[in-house]
């Protein structure tokens, strides 16, 4: 009779160096994406509020390549790309060498992440839908902010399980392969097919070359920004001007980038990372301190209008459908998946996991931020009170979300830490009987 299958899979904590690195990465990528929010409503709702609109709003680029955009627009399409592409290089390397290798081990997350997005839809669409107006928003809440969620995984959960930080890096991946999707699938007006052919045989090319060459580009760094980033560059703009959101391009560029499969790698190179780990290595700090904070900058600074504007978005539906799908349905979807895979399946959550550890998580989840922003962007006109209100709405909602996740999580820290403690206790041999383990 065969096992259950657990997630994570006991060989997946061989990663959790590559975990703890990552956390301590995304942390201070985090921090920066919160004071450049703060920063830029700050200066929208202040009396300089004209010149920060006036700064998003200046337009620079080439015009006949109908790449004359705002700003904000280029932090959005351009800079964000560099988010993207860091996404696909983490699902090359989930897909190729990871958790998601093995379907066995990859339904509970992929499961967990579609209910994280089926539901807070569902909340959404039954709260807004008596407003036809607003029904183009629905995939405003179904979005997770990794790099805000992992700040908050760092800062509070020091002593929390391994496989928890796994689990919700693995499930905030396949979260935001389903975000990407939504993005290309739902909103694109029209698409023009000869540059998008052009773009998809770019990124072919850029694959290629990345893949014939992978050992002189990862042993020469200056070789990449020469070659590949000039091609990545032609990729981006053919996709924009496609009429595919241009972010889409990043994704695939990322995902052509080879990887080191565990059991492919010669015994001697099984130190050395492959040319995805070492993308990922030189692009992270310029993702996670520079191109998604500016991107938060440009995006979160909205005006309110004073108390009376406070009042105003605080009791409007779309304001109440985003942070109820947020705050409410992404731990609902998450957590009631999970369990119903449980029952249904042979899959197991690892033993180390409690279902209230489950619901952290999944507030955890309930932070949208970048992506939802980027959503609410594509979702309501630029100028729209219905675009005021949704940005107001996600950032309500991912402060609800992170403080609901911190206060359980904290809690559930402090509780494995006094584990540990009396586990350490007793290993020196004082006689604490080991029942304490069971104290979860």
């Amino acid at each position: 009779m065969n096992s259950p299958r657990t997630f994570p899979a006991y060989g997946s904590f061989a990663e959790a160096r590559r975990i703890g690195e990552i956390l301590r990465k995304e942390t201070v990528g985090g921090l920066l994406l919160v004071a450049a929010a703060l920063v830029a409503l700050v200066w929208a709702n202040s009396p300089l509020a004209d010149s920060y609109f006036a700064l998003r709003d200046f337009e620079v680029g080439y015009e006949p390549w109908h790449l004359r955009l705002s700003l904000g627009a280029w932090a959005a399409d351009g800079l964000l790309a560099i988010f993207f592409f860091l996404v696909g290089l983490e699902l090359k390397r989930e897909f190729v060498a990871g958790d998601l290798r093995k379907f066995s081990t990859a339904i509970m997350p992929i499961a967990a992440a579609a209910g994280g997005v089926l539901v807070p839809a569902l909340i959404y669409t039954g709260i807004a839908w008596q407003q036809p107006e607003l029904r183009q928003g629905w995939a405003i809440p179904t979005a997770t902010d990794i790099a805000f969620a992992v700040a908050v995984l760092a800062i509070i959960g020091s002593h929390l399980p391994s496989a928890l930080r796994i689990f919700l890096l693995t499930l905030a991946v396949v979260d935001d392969l389903l975000a990407i999707s939504i993005i290309a699938l739902f909103y694109t007006d029209s698409i023009a097919v000869v540059p998008l052919l052009l773009s998809f045989a770019t990124i072919a090319l850029y694959g290629l070359i990345a893949q014939r060459y992978r050992d002189f580009f990862g042993l020469r760094p200056f070789a990449a920004w020469a070659i590949l980033l000039p091609i990545g560059g032609v990729a981006w703009a053919l996709m924009h001007a496609s009429g595919i959101h241009a972010t889409i391009a990043g994704v695939l560029l990322g995902f052509t980038v080879p990887v080191l499969h565990r059991r492919a790698v010669r015994e001697e190179a099984r130190h050395r990372p492959g040319l995805a780990e070492e993308f990922e290595h030189r692009f992270r700090p310029l993702s996670a301190g520079f191109a998604v904070p500016v991107f938060a900058f440009f995006a979160a600074g909205v005006s309110v209008g004073g108390w009376d504007g406070i009042r105003t978005a605080a009791t409007h539906p779309l304001t109440f459908a985003i942070v109820a799908a947020l705050v409410l349905g992404k731990p609902i979807g998450i957590v009631l998946t999970t369990w119903l895979m449980t029952k249904l399946t042979r899959s197991r959550l690892d033993p180390e996991l409690r279902w209230v550890d489950m619901i952290g998580v999944g507030l955890l989840a309930g932070i949208g931020f970048t992506v939802s922003l980027l959503v609410a962007e594509l979702s309501f006109a630029a100028g729209s009170p219905e675009h005021a209100y949704a940005k107001v709405a996600v950032l309500t909602a991912s402060v609800l979300a992170a403080l609901g996740a911190a206060l359980l999580l904290g809690a559930r820290n402090r509780r494995y830490r006094r584990i540990r403690e009396r586990d350490a206790v007793d290993a020196d041999g004082d006689g604490i009987p080991d029942v304490f383990q069971g104290d979860r």
